[in-house]
């Protein structure tokens, strides 16, 4: 039987997000990489009718990296608030750890 993956603990500390998960494992996340591998429809693009990707011309500006609050929703994923105003990109919990293996290759 598979376990599902979930946070137990997320803090914010200093200019990362720490995330305990059930199984043990840790992740960290820098903010801005938090907010730069947003995976919503307005960072990412979204599929037209023929199934191509039209990546949209991002802009950060002061605030973009500011985290001021993060919520869990329906138990599946982390919707962050970005003191920019951006609020729309949902992490899901396996998009965080696969990003978070991502981050720790790079190391």
């Amino acid at each position: 039987m598979d376990v599902r993956i979930e946070p137990t603990n997320i803090a914010l500390i200093g200019q990362e997000i720490a995330i305990a998960w059930n199984d043990g494992e840790e992740s960290f996340f820098p903010l801005e990489i938090l907010r730069r591998n947003c995976p919503c429809a307005v960072c990412q693009g979204e599929a037209d009718v023929m199934g191509m990707v039209e990546r949209p011309e991002r802009h950060f500006v002061e605030g973009s990296f500011e985290l001021k609050s993060i919520q869990n929703v329906g138990g599946y994923a982390l919707q962050p608030l970005w003191a920019d105003g951006h609020s729309t990109g949902l992490f899901s919990f396996l998009y965080l750890r696969r990003l978070s293996a991502e981050l720790l290759k790079k190391q």
